[in-house]
């Protein structure tokens, strides 16, 4: 299932809304201009896995809600079998596959990601992102480029990063295919948990 932006930009504004959020308070919190947040929020703009998951942090819901417009509701353990989970596709080709959406309260979001070779990408300086708490990338296939602040490292099968995704990261396949990772985002100590 792939989500739609019109419907996650809606549930954000309503919730926004609900809240009593204004849209510069949204924008402060995203980490946008008032008018960038404001496209956005309109549905007009895809959105970024980062966006997505700092509205979920202000807005106290799980980002699977925002995605879903259902509440994770499994509390034991989940199990979701290898071709399953969550499809998010953002960024640039960038396919997330949520590997725990129906788990309630977690304390990480595990995907297991596709980073798509681009070749445009390979001569240009990396995007760098930046959310709140710690980030795990286990490289199951294929080659990234993994750039964090001013290091850049080269990271194959088997590699493990584990970093605060506070400061600035980024990545992009290399060597001519997509390169396959399991990433762990680990919400940083003290979160509410949602």
């Amino acid at each position: 299932m792939e989500p739609n932006v019109k419907e996650i930009a809606n549930r954000i504004r309503a919730l926004r809304e609900d809240l009593g959020l204004s849209i510069e308070d949204m924008a402060i919190a995203t980490g946008r201009s008032a008018d960038e947040y404001a496209l956005q929020e309109s549905g007009k703009e895809d959105l970024s896995f980062t966006f997505l998951y700092k509205c979920a942090d202000k807005l106290k819901v799980d980002v699977i809600e925002l995605l879903t417009g259902e509440n994770p509701h499994l509390t034991g353990y989940s199990l979701v079998h290898a071709d399953e989970g969550l499809s998010i596709k953002r960024r640039a080709g960038f396919e997330y596959l949520h590997k725990a959406p129906h788990f309630r309260h977690k304390l990480a979001e595990p995907f297991l990601v596709t980073a798509p070779y681009l070749t445009e990408e390979q001569n240009k300086p990396i995007h760098l992102s930046y959310h709140e708490g710690q980030e795990l990338d286990f490289i199951i296939s294929g080659h990234l480029l993994f750039a964090y602040e001013d290091h850049v490292e080269k990271v194959g099968p088997g590699d493990l990063l584990m970093y605060d995704s506070g400061r600035g990261h980024g990545m992009i396949a290399t060597d001519g295919e997509p390169c396959i990772f399991l990433a762990v985002v680990i919400k940083p100590q003290g979160a509410e948990i949602n």
